[in-house]
């Protein structure tokens, strides 16, 4: 039997995953910080720097399990 699978669009997630994925970015936008010795300035650009690489990881996932689904063997770029 086929499983269907939501949409990435069309999905939304619940208030607790959202709640879950802010603290997952603060907490890997925090460790960017420390990294570069403490030096403020790049707030913006660690956030959104950290939200592609989760969504970037999510999108690249579920595009995996949509190929898998129907057969073909698609490569990710």
């Amino acid at each position: 039997m086929r499983h269907r699978t939501a949409n990435i669009s069309t999905a939304k997630p619940d208030k607790g995953s959202l709640a879950l994925t802010e603290d997952i970015i603060r907490v890997r936008a925090y460790q960017l910080y420390e990294k570069r010795g403490c030096k403020g300035g790049h707030e913006l650009e660690d956030w959104l720097r950290v939200e592609s690489e989760i969504t970037g990881k999510k999108l690249a996932a579920a595009a995996e399990a949509e190929d898998t689904e129907d057969g073909s063997m698609a490569v990710a770029a």
